[in-house]
């Protein structure tokens, strides 16, 4: 590590731009520290809240990979690098307070990895919420993510989880979480629209102080032998392929936004290499979690490493690439004549 690497998010310095992104291997104070000990920048605990629903739903979440072929196997480290995880998830089994203790403990040891354990709250009901959120920072946690960008909301049991839409609703969201802590506050939103730089615009403009996009989306893989739906439901599915729409959003975030409002990038990175995609497109920081949960916490530290290299060879630093390609990026329109081009790309 090296201070080529460093960046922040808002006020929150960083000592390099991987965060290990809220997942099952966060759930126990042992993922947590695994996390930090593979050298990131920052930890999201696995999320909670209020609802028993959403804690009952952990306890029903199923998982499996697939590949290239949409074919099920094995949940292994050697799995292919095309290969993708989708399940049914659910929030931490723990209580609230439970939780709290032990992600304000978690926080405390992260000073001296020169990191943090951030607390990551899942929306139900606002003013629980708000809060719950009054708690984290009274407990001494020192970020707060804020997701209001699930992918169950539909699926899931009546108010257990939030998937906001409309960025009127966001604003109140926000501006009433913003108003009850001091802390950053960092809003996590999802992918399942096509207005993502406007729910961005709306976190931002209500107090938050950076935006995790996005959110993975659902999806349903028909199992061609036994004409079912795999694991029997709607997914929530991301993976590599999912890069180039996370990159989309953030450069697209950054042109609306500007180049001085922090976004950090989610759902498909699992290398170094793709970190600094992601930066490139527009992002801060990049939070890492499927491809730890499938292939252990030795990805964290190889991506750093990686990102390492990758910076010392090209003599930049984190900071030097984010958003120049987002910044580069031209029109259909603005694109040079290319005539006939077309020709060259259809079968013999």
């Amino acid at each position: 590590m090296n201070g080529a690497s460093r960046t922040s998010v808002g006020r929150v310095p960083l000592k390099n731009p991987l965060i290990a992104g809220s997942a099952e291997h966060l759930i126990e104070a042992d993922g947590v520290r695994r996390a930090l000990r593979a050298g990131v920048g920052a930890v999201v605990v696995k999320s909670t809240n209020e609802s028993q629903a959403a804690r009952h739903q952990l306890q029903c979440a199923e998982y499996m990979v697939l590949d290239d072929h949409w074919r099920p196997i094995p949940w292994d480290k050697e799995a292919p690098a095309h290969a993708f995880v989708a399940c049914r998830s659910g929030l931490t089994p723990q209580s609230f307070e439970v939780w709290l203790e032990q992600t304000a403990m978690l926080d405390r040891e992260a000073r001296s990895y020169d990191s943090y354990a951030v607390a990551s709250l899942i929306l139900a009901e606002l003013e629980t919420a708000v809060a719950m959120a009054r708690q984290v920072e009274q407990a001494g946690v020192r970020v707060l993510e804020l997701n209001i960008g699930t992918p169950y909301a539909s699926q899931a049991a009546k108010g257990a989880v939030s998937t906001e839409l409309d960025p009127a609703r966001i604003t109140t969201i926000v501006s009433a979480v913003r108003a009850a802590v001091t802390i950053p506050l960092w809003i996590k939103i999802t992918g399942q629209s096509e207005r993502v730089p406007e729910l961005a615009a709306a976190a931002f403009a209500a107090g938050g102080e950076a935006v995790v996009m996005a959110g993975r989306s659902l999806g349903l893989i028909p199992d061609v032998e036994t004409f079912e739906p795999m694991l029997g439901t709607t997914l929530g599915v991301g993976g590599h392929w999912n890069m180039p729409l996370t990159c989309q959003w953030l450069a697209l975030s950054r042109g609306k936004l500007g180049a001085d409002k922090p976004l950090i990038g989610t759902n498909g990175a699992q290398s170094g290499l793709d970190v600094a995609r992601m930066m490139l497109a527009g992002a801060c920081a990049v939070e890492m979690s499927s491809a730890v949960m499938l292939r252990g916490f030795e990805v964290l530290s190889d991506s750093l490493a990686e990102l390492d290299a990758y910076l010392a060879r090209k003599d930049v630093t984190a900071r030097d690439l984010i958003g120049r390609a987002a910044d580069r990026r031209k029109t259909f329109a603005e694109m040079p004549l290319r005539q006939d081009n077309w020709r060259r790309h259809i079968p013999a």
